[in-house]
């Protein structure tokens, strides 16, 4: 066996030159990549192994930031044939930190389309204690003990990066004196893995890298901090200083002093309504038992009047989220949704409900899309659909409008701007826009020749369409919380842990608030308030996180005053701590139940689900 080994001050790295095993001791721990895992990438689903390659060199790596061991691979057989596809791997310890940067860079691209790249491995992680512990940041967080009697599979979008399968590019475990977390630095072509199965005692997590338009096509990094003694607190701390290097970490407080309707917003009751629905009958949510119930349409001015109750019991702060606002109805004929809805009162409806808002001190948000491009779209052509490398269009029919493909996101911009003018032309101009799904799926890449783009230019595409609002003094927001939209966006729909979109199903881990730990002060999230839930009352989250709650103002009665009173509960919380870092949380006692929270200021809340309390402790 012929091992390279370097190291610098109390971090060693150690790579078996044949099997490309992997061992790294730092900060007095030792970790090393699985016995079982080899590095490969696929091509046309063949898996092609990095130790497979006709030639493998290993040199020292040594600049004036850090020292390490460079690898270079030539020589492969791709589809049968020798191909004249090279690439380096670089792995190092940079001075500064003693951090251990993983770089993958392609030297000669490959004749044909490769598929994604599995490198590095992960770290074998292998006990039976509850104590040892793995973290992905799955919506609002999950945590994986090691002896979880569930599987771990069904990551939402294959743990695709920069979206809902990771609102932050990172991942991390925890072991009793020791922890890593591995930080994707190049997040919009990557996702990870996540393998444990049901019963099992180990669980393997590490990076996968996605083609950027069939290619390797750029340098892929990925470090890893490895912490003595630090649990998931700590490890978010660690992110939260990295996305404060990068410039995702932009406060709320910064933001109301761009927009001063920032700090009106903040405590407000999150009303999310609609106008119109219709439903395709090609849609999968068709109701072809009941007909009747595929069309509805409730006027604006039902709207208002519902909005002027809540001003009559004395609430001061209202965000009304309109959806369906447009002629062809909810999900409908995007992006060619205008104009207002003439059934509910056309555009003179729609100005007096956005009017009679301003009046009542409340704020006006509209629901809108820019990625669903419907064949019955009256400006619909295919050439500005998204094409892949291999020339396909997606096409399909689930949501309400029936058939449609996705718009190429470099036309995006300029139909937001398009339908905003004319809606700012009726006199209209929305406090707040919902785009949708900008910050939930995936970020995609187009071939057409017209209009190619990678994902991290959809990325920015996405993030154009948050400045024309911002510029506009339109408060942005969009589904869920990914934090590459962070300092554009000062809300989403929601932030919620995983199991909250499928309470009954065998739950993949512990809910734990990773997204909040890094950027509670950055953004406000509003949580959803049922009471009667399998894992508990929903509202104890929203006080544990310290976030916004939804109120459903199309109750009546005592049912209306009941979630008016406990909106206020989270309201007032929310008021104190919405500006405030979440600085800890913990679990205390061994099944989760209860759990703690303090934040910046000082403000400490505990939660019970099993009993349905909480405490809340302000400082001072």
């Amino acid at each position: 066996m012929s091992r390279t080994e370097i190291s610098f001050q109390d971090t060693k790295i150690c790579l078996d030159q044949d099997t490309l095993g992997l061992e790294i001791t730092s900060r007095g721990e030792r970790w090393r990549v699985a016995d079982s895992y080899r590095p490969y990438f696929c091509v046309d689903g063949e898996e092609i192994r990095f130790d497979s390659a006709g030639k493998k060199e290993h040199f020292a790596w040594k600049t004036g930031v850090g020292t390490g061991i460079r690898s270079v691979f030539t020589g492969f057989s791709i589809g049968g044939k020798e191909d004249a596809m090279s690439f380096q791997t670089v792995i190092w310890i940079e001075y500064a930190t003693q951090d251990v940067f993983f770089e993958l860079t392609p030297l000669q691209e490959a004749e044909a389309i490769v598929g994604n790249f599995y490198w590095p491995g992960p770290m074998e992680f292998t006990s039976r204690r509850r104590d040892w512990y793995s973290l992905i940041s799955l919506m609002q967080g999950l945590l994986i003990p090691n002896d979880w009697e569930y599987a771990v599979d069904r990551v939402t979008f294959d743990g695709q990066m920069c979206s809902a399968g990771s609102y932050m590019p990172w991942f991390g475990q925890v072991r009793p004196g020791a922890s890593y977390i591995a930080i994707v630095c190049d997040p919009w072509d990557a996702g990870y893995q996540v393998e444990h199965p049901a019963g099992s005692d180990y669980c393997h997590l590490s990076v996968r890298w996605l083609p950027s338009l069939g290619k390797l096509a750029y340098r892929r990094t990925v470090k890893y901090r490895f912490v003595k003694d630090g649990d998931y607190n700590e490890l978010c701390k660690v992110y939260r200083a990295y996305a404060r290097e990068k410039g995702l970490v932009v406060t709320l407080k910064e933001k109301a002093a761009r927009n001063p309707l920032v700090d009106r917003f903040i405590g407000s009751a999150i009303v999310h309504t609609g106008i119109k629905n219709h439903v395709s009958p090609d849609s999968a949510y068709y109701d072809r038992e009941h007909p009747e119930k595929n069309d509805s349409v409730t006027p604006f001015g039902v709207r208002e009047r519902q909005a002027r109750r809540l001003k009559e019991m004395g609430l001061e702060k209202v965000y009304l989220h309109l959806d369906g606002w447009g002629e062809p109805g909810y999900d409908n004929q995007h992006p060619d949704y205008l104009p207002a809805c003439g059934e509910a009162g056309g555009w003179e409806g729609m100005k007096r409900l956005a009017e009679s808002m301003k009046e009542m001190n409340y704020i006006f948000a509209i629901h809108d899309q820019y990625r669903d491009y419907y064949f019955d779209a009256k400006t619909y052509d295919g050439e500005f659909s998204i094409v892949s490398p291999q020339g396909q269009k997606p096409d399909f029919c689930r949501w309400a409008g029936g058939w449609q493909t996705y718009i190429c996101a470099t036309q995006a911009p300029l139909y937001l701007k398009r339908n905003f003018t004319e809606m700012f032309r009726h006199g209209i101009k929305p406090q707040g826009t919902y785009l949708d799904v900008f910050t939930c799926n995936e970020s995609d890449e187009c071939a057409h020749p017209w209009h190619r783009m990678t994902r991290k230019e959809c990325i920015e595409y996405r993030k154009n369409c948050f400045d024309f609002l911002n510029a506009n003094d339109i408060l942005p927001s969009s589904e869920e919380a990914a934090d590459w939209a962070i300092p554009s966006v000062v809300t989403a729909h929601y932030g919620p842990y995983e199991f909250m979109l499928a309470p009954k199903k065998d739950p993949m881990g512990i809910p734990v608030p990773l997204f909040n730990l890094v950027y509670h002060d950055c953004v406000v999230l509003p949580w959803l308030m049922d009471a009667d839930q399998p894992q508990g009352d929903y509202m104890l989250y929203a006080l544990l996180n310290g976030g916004a709650a939804y109120l459903n103002f199309e109750l009546e009665g005592e049912a209306l005053s009941r979630e008016v009173e406990r909106y206020r509960i989270v309201a007032q919380l929310q008021e104190k701590v919405a500006r405030s870092e979440m600085v800890r949380h913990e679990f205390l006692d061994a099944a989760g139940r209860r759990q703690k929270t303090v934040f910046g200021d000082g403000t400490e809340v505990e939660i019970d689900l099993d009993k349905s309390s909480y405490t809340i402790r302000y400082a001072g």
